[in-house]
This record gives structure tokens, sequence and C-alpha cells, in this order.
């Protein structure tokens, strides 16, 4: 007869025994489904871009650089393996493509050198003026972004006419106030350059001041009423305040900016012809040249990597510089 005073220990169930393995494994491939289904669909939205991405970019990126490694011409059949050569080429003292697409390069680092600053300090202001409490905002933000809109046929058109030297609006305005009237704007330097830039600010400025004002808007107010409590003044708040907030917007705009003014093309195109002489060719304006025109289509190539490798390296220093200011900001 049991002993009615021993308490009766009862094992555990199984993981098995209840059912609730085979549950949770059937919960487990069914959440494996789901995630397998949901990345499906994520790459099926994304198919017609990588599509388009590899079709224009990646492919034509590999093709170039094929190019450039061999002697390619349109006119001949069977295309030769040279190796580097076409970029010793562009390295070599006293070479006729190598000295053109230098002086091109110099023309365009100086292009960079006077327009980046203005098409990062101008939208800056404009943006902390727009983010302020005023009348019609909407509509000045509207104004300011609106010359982006255009193509740049259409700028140069409507630049074109305002600056042309003997009927240009704006010489015909400034005789009518005294000032000189034979201020040649596209056919002469420095003025030339102050016609490139100018137009270019104008035209390009919109999209970096939406972009600062986004960045300005996603400051906390509150850090702007403890600097206000500490008795900071407007530029205290600026320096201490709007510039460590704006770090990761301003590396994002600086380092498209120069990308961008690196790769000006029409506006010295349709506004100055590349003139006076070859002073405003830019780097661009010379690979289309020598690739489309005079068919050095492997030359050409080549020029394009090294633009490529040197706009690489400024966005690489100009990244480390930034990371680096924001650290020391956080520390």
């Amino acid at each position: 007869m049991a002993d009615l005073g021993t308490a009766t220990v009862v094992a555990p169930p199984r993981p098995g025994a209840g059912g609730r393995a085979p549950l949770d494994q059937a919960r487990a491939r069914n959440a494996a489904r789901s995630r397998r289904r949901k990345t499906l669909t994520a790459y099926l939205f994304l198919a017609p871009f990588l599509v388009l991405f590899l079709t224009f970019v990646i492919a034509p990126a590999i093709f170039g650089l094929w190019m450039s490694l061999t002697n390619w011409s349109p006119f001949r059949d069977v295309q030769d393996f040279v190796g580097l050569q076409n970029y010793i080429d562009l390295f070599t003292p006293g070479n006729v493509l190598a000295d053109d697409f230098w002086k091109s390069m110099g023309a365009t680092a100086l292009f960079v050198l006077i327009s980046v600053p203005f098409l990062v300090v101008v939208p800056l202001l404009i943006a902390m003026l727009l983010n302020q409490r005023i009348r019609a905002a909407t509509t000045f933000r509207t104004t300011f972004f609106a010359p982006y809109v255009l193509g740049v046929a259409v700028i140069g058109v409507i630049w074109g006419y305002i600056l042309d030297t003997q009927s240009g609006i704006l010489n015909h305005i400034l005789g009518l106030v005294g000032l000189p009237s034979n201020i040649p704007w596209t056919v002469d330097v420095p003025w030339v350059w102050v016609t490139l830039v100018g137009v270019t600010v104008w035209w390009t400025m919109g999209l970096n001041t939406i972009i600062f004002l986004a960045g300005l808007k996603g400051i906390n107010a509150d850090l702007y009423e403890a600097a206000s409590i500490d008795g900071a003044g407007t530029m205290r708040k600026f320096w201490n305040v709007t510039v460590p907030g704006l770090r990761p917007v301003m590396i994002f705009i600086t380092t498209t900016t120069i990308l961008a003014s690196a790769n000006m093309f029409g506006q010295s195109y349709l506004l100055t012809k590349g003139g006076p002489g070859t002073s405003t060719r830019t780097v661009i304006m010379y690979i289309a040249d020598q690739g489309l025109s005079q068919n050095n289509m492997a030359p050409a190539a080549a020029m394009s990597y090294i633009l490529f490798a040197a706009l690489s390296i400024v966005s690489i220093i100009n990244f480390r510089l930034q990371r680096e200011r924001v650290e020391k900001v956080e520390k």
C-alpha cells in the first residue's frame, strides 16, 4: 500500500508532449515565409530602378574602364589592349592632350573654389531668414526654389539675352544709372567667371536653401531658449547652436555641391563657349569634345576616370574633416 504521506513527484512534460513544439515550429516557418515574401516584394519594387541603374550606370562604367585600357575607336574593327598607356600619356609633360586636359582641370578647380563658398553660405543665410516667422514664407520659399526647376538650356538663353555685351538688358540698365554699360560679361576675364558663378548661384541655390531650412527645422528650439537664458547673442547662438546642429546637413550639401560644380558643363557651353580662348573650358567640356567630336574616346575615358578619382579623394577628405569636427563637438 502506498504511503499517503509521501509527496508524489510529477515529471515536467516533454516539449513534444503538449504539442507546443510543433506549434512553435509552425510559427517560425510562417515568420520565415513572411520575411521572404516581404523581401521579395521589396526587390520587386526596386527592380525597375536596379535595371536602369545597371543598364545606364554600372554597365557604361565598366565599358568605359575597359575602353580606357585600349585604343578604342568606332572606326577600328579590332581594339588593341594598351594597358595604362592612355593614363601615362595624360601625365606626360608636353603631350598635347595632357596639357589641354590639365588646363581644363585647372579651370574646373577655379570654378569650384569660387562657386562652392557662395553656394553654401548664401543658401544658409537665406534659410535662416526663411526660418523666421514672416508673412508669406511659403511664397518666398517657392520664389527661391523656382529657378532650380528650369533646364540649363532655358537658363543659358535667358541669361544670354540679359548679359549680352552689345544689347543686353543688364548693361542697358547700368548705363541708365550712370555706370559702365559695356561690361564684357561673357567675352572677357574676369567677367566671364563673375557671370558663370553668379548664374550658377542664382540657378541652383534654391535646392541647398530648402535642405538647410529642413535642417534648421530639426534643431531643438529649447537649445536656443537655453542659450538666451545664458545671455548668448545672435552670433553665439549661430556658432554654438545652429552650426553644430547643421553638421550632418553641411557635410551633405558641401559634398554634393563640390561634385555638381566640378561637373559644370551647360553654363559654360551656352554662355561663354569656353572662352575667351579656353579659359572657361571645363574638364567635362574637354572630355565631351575629345570623345564625341574628335573621336579620341579611349583618352577621353581615361580623363573621365582621372576626374572620378580626383573627386573621390576630395569627397573622402571632406567627409573626414567634417566628421572630425563633429566628434570634437560631441566630446
